[in-house]
């Protein structure tokens, strides 16, 4: 892997990280009112478990970058990713529409698996270190999902 490369994608998933976050609103009135499933996570597990994803989408993605042609399209996959990953708070909490973030995290979800596609051409053991992103974005779609559903 080229540090570089690392740095720039470092950079890329922070910027997401920090766009996506100054959308949530955890502890505004419209979200203590909705009705969620006795299944979501507390609020104090999303920091965590997405700073470990985000780091370990910055490194895969390095690993994949650092091996792949210029002209892969690998770029262009991972930016859409992260624009789709930032979107999600926005949709969610800024838009207050849980319909319309459940679409939007399935396109994530999707997105985040054909990431892990394009690693494990180059990189079965960075895809494989990868797929919690898919599973986490699955997670995410079924929550939202879920939320939707209890919220007409």
């Amino acid at each position: 892997m080229r540090w570089k490369v690392l740095a720039c994608t470092s950079a890329a998933v922070t910027a997401t990280a920090v766009i996506g976050a100054s959308g949530v609103d955890a502890e505004g009135s419209w979200f203590r009112r909705l009705r969620t499933p006795d299944w979501q996570p507390p609020p104090q597990a999303f920091a965590p478990v997405w700073t470990a994803l985000y780091l370990d989408i910055a490194v895969t993605s390095a690993v994949a970058l650092s091996r792949l042609p210029a002209r892969s399209g690998y770029t262009r996959a991972l930016a859409g990713n992260l624009a789709l990953n930032a979107a999600w708070t926005w949709i969610f909490w800024g838009a207050k529409n849980p319909r319309a973030a459940t679409a939007e995290a399935a396109l994530l979800t999707a997105s985040s698996a054909d990431l892990v596609a394009r690693t494990a051409k180059v990189s079965p053991g960075a895809a494989t270190a990868l797929v919690p992103y898919v599973a986490w974005s699955a997670f995410a779609t079924t929550l939202s999902a879920a939320i939707a559903q209890r919220n007409p």
